[in-house]
């Protein structure tokens, strides 16, 4: 079977085309380069994250690795479908008020979709594509779904539950069923040395104000009975949940609790005013199930760090999903993603709308 797997010239994509090899599949690499035109940005040289300026070293890797392993590689520009599909999206949410999460639409609309298509409009010819994310590929039924990696502590599902039916079916992630460890093993088995610059956490190393492009406004700090406590340069300076760096001296640790775009205003409590019982979600894509019928019992996340929690979930009829946890969840932020999980499975996620 030919795989096209993209590459970043980290260990974990790197293992996978090993693995590929290893199951006798014929292998082509595809590295993507989604800067841009963006140079008035600083970035440091050693810069881990994907969305960054030169990459040629890095791509000047992966190509030797790809020698060495005997399988083609190619470049793919992407960087103004990256601008039309993330940052757009991205700027929009945050001037907004709301904390979106770049790397789910990244995988939905580029990684796995606009770099695909580019691919075969290149005229590169595959059955399948592959990337070194840990999570798995899970038939239930007619449906296809994102399943949670073996590796627990490396788990990426949550980053995937946008993944389309259509996306899913055609989809291999070879490392789903391998730990780190057993990663580190294969990829030192082959002569993978590691540069020692650590992985990357998030898309971008720098502050997310750069990439908005606007000035200052101030605002308002505010508690939720409307007192004023302080002043701020900007609700996109603030995140839910926030609690360092609000300069407001009280006697309790304050909180970022509401970020108001009308009226430029921060809304700020203390840590009790935090806790949520009912999430709603909108946008939604299915995963195991094509829709939620009556009301089911799930674990589910609100944010890609930490553990999923109990919670019942049911669908409205606009299409909504409310997750609703007995035991309240903290911080639940508009913008970021709530995914819903059975058997660590994804059963759905969609963008929260709202929090109580």
């Amino acid at each position: 079977m030919r795989v096209l797997l993209g590459m970043s010239g980290g260990i974990d994509s790197s293992a996978a085309a090993f693995v590929l090899k290893g199951q006798s599949h014929e292998v082509i690499g595809v590295t993507m380069t989604i800067w841009s035109n963006r140079a008035h940005l600083e970035r440091p040289i050693d810069s881990v994250s994907c969305f960054a300026p030169d990459k040629s070293e890095d791509i000047a890797k992966i190509k030797e690795m790809c020698a060495r392993l005997g399988i083609e590689h190619h470049t793919l520009e992407l960087s103004d479908r990256f601008e039309e599909e993330v940052l757009a999206n991205f700027k929009e949410e945050y001037l907004d008020g709301k904390t979106p999460n770049p790397c789910v639409w990244c995988n939905q609309k580029i990684k796995f979709g606009a770099m695909v298509e580019y691919a075969k409009e290149s005229g590169l010819e595959f059955d399948r594509f592959a990337t070194g994310h840990y999570a798995r590929i899970v038939r239930t039924g007619e449906r296809w779904a994102v399943g949670k990696a073996k590796d627990e502590k490396k788990d990426q599902s949550y980053f995937l539950h946008r993944l389309s039916q259509e996306q899913l079916q055609t989809i291999l992630f070879p490392l789903g069923e391998l730990t780190k460890d057993e990663v580190r093993a294969i990829a030192g088995e082959h002569g993978y040395v590691s540069d020692d610059r650590g992985e990357s956490q998030d898309f971008y190393d720098g502050d997310y104000t750069d990439l908005l492009e606007v000035g200052d406004k101030e605002g308002k700090i505010i508690t939720r009975d409307g007192r004023i406590l302080g002043t701020h340069r900007g609700i996109w300076h603030y995140t839910i949940g926030q609690r360092k760096g609000l300069g407001i001296a009280a006697e309790r640790p304050l909180y970022v609790l509401e970020l108001r775009a009308s009226t430029n205003e921060v809304v700020v409590g203390f840590d009790d005013e935090t806790v949520q019982h009912h999430v709603e979600a909108t946008n939604v894509v299915f995963g195991s199930l094509g829709m939620i019928e009556g009301e089911v019992e799930v674990e589910a996340k609100i944010r890609s760090v930490g553990r999923a929690k109990r919670a019942f979930a049911r669908q409205k009829g606009d299409g909504t999903i409310v997750a609703c946890f007995p035991e309240g969840v903290k911080a639940a932020t508009p913008g970021q993603s709530l995914v819903l999980y059975k058997d660590d499975v994804i059963l759905a996620g969609g963008i929260i709308s709202s929090a109580r």
